[in-house]
């Protein structure tokens, strides 16, 4: 093992506005401290105890990441009757048929055992009558998960994970094609870090803000994924020439309206179906051939806009079934996720018998867990860069892979690193320094301190990031327009990115804290230029209202069963898209659940 006690060494040099530089040193850094980096640091130091493990987390880990609130169900278990066979199936159907198959069967015989490990460090799970984990649809079990994040960060304190906490991660450094440190700064006072590693694993979840929220103004940050997962992750992989994959299939969940909590406790706890303002039940219905409720993911959420678009809206959960006494029961599920769902109703005097809970679409997300966009990875969770390594909602191929499919990818690259470590090289400190690669990150860490532009000229992060869900939701397919686009539209949005990036230069940032919303926004930019790529690249539609294309409407199995899949060149910038074929191997009906 390299890097022995975890060490620190504080540099003299002052660069522009920014006080200190801190150089560290480690075996292995995972970037993200949400559900799936902490059960990576956890893996790493089960197997090698000595190593000196890294997280780095933009917040804190304690409550970060997209479950900081909790979660009341794990949604992707394998019960009694079913096999990592049978989950491979059926996500080939919720995916309209085009998956990674040989992740998401890795990923699914690995689900349980992160169920089992989390129970172990102390997670409380329901348990039936028969006393097996209690089962909440046909992947689903019941949990009490409010104090999910402490229970992970308390494990990974006990085995002696270092923590950076507050740091946020602008980049990646890569020497000779390999991974050879990562690069952030404090964000409550500005420092640099630099890490110095061999391995890198990259946790950081999916990305939001990339559209124009449904929620405007002040309540913005009122939707369902973390508004602090900004697609960091997929940037600093775009940025050293990691491939990436299927970035046109956005996440559009459903979701109560204007709370924007999610429905699954509804639908499958509470077994509420979804009617239109006729009081239709329209996904059985018209929908029947997809299996109705039991429609893939995407196919529901094309059906409520459809309803919309139609003038059969709005939509609404029908809970007249549901009684008073078990209003105690809805109330206590969502406190165990979403806090404020339960708050909401309960100020209003909720009653299932008068009242309705409106249903809503939100805008576009960039996930891996629920869809499948992020790096192109081996079955090792490993990327095409050496040294750097995938792992969650980052980690694309494997969509209905929720937490415990984080878990199990969590496990995988942490396994992974360690078996690649005597192939991982330790680039000298000086090495780094002197590397165009350092020189230039440092450059672009610092830009939005270096703009000396005077105020009226300048632009600051939100003004930027408000013109790029503009030109998102407008062209790219986002609310505004039922979440469809064609070719004119997208190359309309890619003319006005470019623009953006153009503009980017002129992006001031006054504090620490300014300066993290100022590469939070361009995150976000890199990302959105992919995403655009893609949509435009893809031409039919495989699945509605993820990626609708009004010019080519129909699916098209014969040209289009393939990944879409990008790399922009590290030394022009330019993004190449490209296909790589699809791989069948697990035998059975593609389309029928």
């Amino acid at each position: 093992m390299r890097g022995g006690v975890f060490a620190l060494v504080k540099s003299t040099k002052l660069i522009d506005k920014v006080e200190n530089m801190f150089w560290h040193e480690a075996d292995f850094v995972i970037v993200g401290g949400g559900t799936s980096g902490c059960m990576a640091a956890i893996r790493l130091k089960e197997i090698l105890p000595r190593a000196n493990v890294v997280i780095v987390e933009k917040a804190n880990i304690v409550r970060s990441g997209c479950l900081a609130a909790g979660l009341n169900a794990i949604n992707a278990y394998i019960h009694d009757g079913e096999t990592p066979e049978s989950f491979v199936r059926y996500v080939r159907f919720d995916a309209m048929g085009l998956i990674r198959e040989d992740l998401v069967l890795t990923m699914a015989a690995r689900l349980n055992e992160g169920v089992k490990r989390m129970e172990s460090y102390g997670l409380p799970i329901a348990y039936d009558n028969s006393g097996k984990y209690l089962r909440r649809g046909r992947w689903g079990l019941v949990i009490f998960g409010e104090k999910l994040k402490p229970i992970l960060s308390k494990k990974c304190e006990e085995l002696g994970v270092s923590v950076l906490n507050r740091i946020n991660v602008t980049g990646l450094l890569v020497h000779e094609s390999h991974i050879a440190g990562v690069v952030g700064f404090d964000v409550r006072n500005g420092d640099i870090h630099v890490i110095r590693t061999p391995a890198v694993i990259v946790a950081t979840g999916g990305a939001a803000g990339l559209y124009r929220p449904n929620n405007p103004s002040g309540a913005h940050h009122t939707m369902w994924y973390c508004p602090f997962n900004v697609g960091t992750g997929y940037a600093i992989g775009l940025r050293v020439g990691a491939e990436m994959t299927s970035f046109e299939m956005r996440f559009v969940a459903l979701r109560t309206k204007d709370v924007i909590a999610p429905t699954g406790t509804l639908a499958l706890l509470f077994k509420a179906p979804i009617v239109n303002s006729r009081n239709e039940h329209f996904m059985r219905e018209n929908w029947g051939h997809f299996g109705g409720d039991a429609a893939p993911t995407c196919i529901r959420a094309y059906a409520v806009v459809k309803e919309l678009k139609e003038g059969r809206g709005p939509c609404f959960f029908d809970l007249r079934h549901v009684s008073k006494e078990q209003l105690d029961e809805l109330y206590a599920a969502y406190l165990d996720m979403f806090p404020s769902a339960a708050l909401a109703w309960a100020s209003e005097g909720f009653d299932p018998q008068v009242d309705t809970i409106e249903v809503c679409t939100t805008e576009p997300y960039i996930v891996g867990g629920h869809c499948q966009s992020g790096y192109w990875i081996d079955e090792r969770r490993k990327t095409t860069v050496d040294g750097l390594y995938a792992c969650g909602d980052v980690a694309g191929g494997a969509p209905f892979k929720f937490i415990s499919g984080a878990w199990a990818e969590a496990l995988i690259a942490a396994e992974s690193a360690v078996q690649d470590e005597k192939g991982n090289p330790a680039i000298s400190i000086e090495t780094i320094k002197a590397s165009d690669g350092f020189v230039k990150e440092i450059e672009r860490l610092t830009a939005p301190f270096k703009c000396s532009l005077p105020a009226h000229l300048a632009i600051t992060p939100k003004e930027l990031e408000l013109r790029l869900q503009k030109i998102m939701d407008e062209y790219a397919g986002g609310i505004s327009t039922f979440y469809e686009t064609n070719e004119a539209l997208l190359k309309c949005a890619l003319k006005h990115l470019k623009t953006l990036r153009e503009q980017s230069q002129w992006l001031v940032a006054k504090t620490p804290h300014e300066l993290m919303l100022a590469h939070e926004v361009l995150d976000r930019i890199e990302v959105a230029e992919v995403v655009v790529a893609h949509l435009l690249f893809r031409r039919e539609t495989r699945w509605a209202c993820f990626q609708t294309r009004t010019d080519y409407p129909n699916r098209d199995d014969i040209n289009w069963l393939l990944f879409v899949n990008s790399r922009r060149d590290v030394e022009s910038g330019e993004l190449r898209v490209f296909t790589r074929p699809y791989r069948q191997i697990v035998s059975g009906d593609r389309y029928l659940p």
